[in-house]
């Protein structure tokens, strides 16, 4: 009875290898992999981590893409003694069993998966074809050649894409024959003799394709598929190489309007504004910063290239700018007019697709130089504009329009805003007071000049609260609104002069 419990004793502190008790449900799991048992483990966690090494050891060992379906199952089961194997021998027999259950690979198909596209096709011939196209579209001298790799780091099998010219090609071909006959040595003294040129000739560039790649990741990967599954070479090729319309973002940047932003992007208006939630009509503000939702056509497969390029072109010098701090932002000055020069040019211009998306300068050479225009601009923050009441619905907007009573004015020179009379009407920007009463068909009517040369007026007034002379500053209460003067109903009329001009304070408010 002592030795027994001795090697109880013994077997709990010594032999790692064995669970202890403990009453909290299942603690040994058998595995069975296909139906075949592998081993017992620890945990189920664990089983399945084996088996993701085995799938691993069984696609690395290959040469070929191949496809095991492994069907785990672990039996769990509470034992007061119990053995578990060791990671080696359980991973080794799955490998043994993934081994035994891999399909033949002759009738496989390929999936290409582009991003969230994804295309069906029977044969490696047909990927290669496929992704060739892509390229050729852009390669007119034939100079790139499509290869598939096998990635080694997936636990699937997966082949990897890369671009490789014709002169790549003939280099590997040459290493592997240096290689075999033993002569790297003389090889890199060969190149270590040859000194690098001088600064090149036009001559002695050659222009054209000089790089290209895609611009998604791409992932072949193995399926077996029914033949109804599988796409047609030819619309395959159609569907990854056809402009499709993309939504894009477009980050407003300052001094954007809606009108240039849609003549940018080739985008009509109204088809701009149908696109975001956030424009109500061509009047709606837009802020720096903003993002605008734009539609671009791009095939589904993106080819980066970059060519070298000779051309010879009339240039313009950057502008040379003169800070006047005693001036706002919005205020120029031209003091000295440009004058464009002319240059031969050897350029690195870079493509997504057919689009232009950068140009590197090599080598230049000037005929004659540009001469820069030199502008004086303000430094200063200039004054904001805001709407001058709270709410109110848009009754007449800037611009022509249809007289709406007799003595009313067929151009409107401010905008409208139905209102009560009575409603609050403040400063829209800060200011002094230039004038304040009666104004004609104005009615009652504010004018206040503003630090940075502009002029606003509030016109059809049934109260006058401030004076001419008098400092306001924005937001503040100044008059109340009414019906006064030509009018034809309780509202307020709003301008915004600019030299004296009236313009639509639409474009100008805050």
């Amino acid at each position: 009875m002592k030795i027994a419990v001795l090697a109880i004793l013994v077997s709990i502190f010594f032999l790692p290898s064995y669970i202890a008790f403990e009453s909290t449900g299942d603690n040994m799991f058998t595995v069975l992999l296909n139906g075949v048992r592998v081993g017992t483990v620890e945990s189920p966690e664990l089983a399945e981590t084996y088996v993701k090494e085995a799938r691993r050891q069984i696609a690395s060992d290959s040469e070929e893409l191949v496809l095991v379906e492994p069907e785990l199952e672990v039996q769990g089961q509470e034992v007061i003694w119990g053995k578990v194997d060791n990671s080696e021998k359980v991973i080794s027999n799955m490998a043994m069993v993934l081994a035994d259950n891999v399909r033949e690979t002759m009738n496989r198909s390929y999936v290409v998966k582009i991003g969230d596209f994804m295309v069906n096709l029977e044969n490696e011939e047909e990927v290669l074809a496929l992704l060739q196209a892509a390229i050729d579209k852009y390669d007119s001298e034939g100079k790139y050649t499509v290869e598939l790799n096998l990635d080694p780091t997936r636990e699937l099998s997966v082949l990897s894409t890369k671009l490789i010219t014709d002169e790549e090609a003939e280099e590997q071909v040459l290493e592997a024959v240096a290689v075999s006959a033993g002569l790297d040595a003389e090889i890199d003294e060969l190149f270590e003799g040859v000194k690098p040129a001088g600064d090149p000739d036009f001559e002695d560039f050659d222009l054209g394709l000089i790089s290209m790649d895609f611009g998604d990741t791409i992932e072949v990967v193995e399926a077996y598929l029914g033949v109804e599954e599988l796409t047609d070479l030819d619309k395959a090729i159609e569907a990854i190489t056809k402009e499709q319309e993309k939504n894009e973002v477009y980050e407003v940047k300052a001094g954007d309007t809606l009108s240039e932003i849609a003549i940018t992007t080739n985008i009509p208006l109204d088809r701009l504004i149908e696109m975001n939630d956030s424009l109500e009509d061509e009047r709606s503000m837009i802020r720096p910063g903003d993002e605008l939702i734009i539609t671009v056509p791009e095939p589904e497969l993106t080819v980066l290239r970059q060519e070298e390029l000779y051309y010879e072109e009339d240039y313009e010098a950057d502008i040379i700018y003169v800070d006047n701090d005693e001036w706002y932002t919005t205020q120029t000055k031209t003091l000295q007019e440009p004058s464009a020069g002319h240059r031969k040019v050897i350029a690195v211009v870079s493509y997504e697709n057919d689009k232009k998306v950068g140009t590197e300068i090599i080598k230049e050479e000037i005929t004659y130089e540009a001469v820069p225009k030199i502008m004086e601009r303000g430094t200063k923050i200039p004054p904001t504009y805001i709407k001058p009441i709270s709410g109110g619905r848009l009754s007449s907007s800037f611009g022509r329009r249809s007289a709406p009573k007799k003595g009313a004015s067929t151009y409107h020179k401010g905008v409208d805003w139905a209102t009560p009379t009575g409603t609050a009407v403040v400063a829209s920007s800060g200011g002094t007071v230039a004038r304040a009463g009666w104004g004609s068909g104005y009615g009652y009517v504010v004018y206040i000049n503003h630090p940075d040369g502009r002029q606003t007026r509030y016109g059809h007034l049934s109260k006058v609260l401030v004076s001419a002379g008098q400092t306001v500053s924005q937001g503040q209460k100044i008059a109340l609104s009414g019906n006064t003067g030509v009018s034809t109903g309780p509202h307020l009329h709003f301008e915004i002069l600019i030299n004296g001009k009236a313009v639509d304070p639409y474009q100008y408010m805050n």
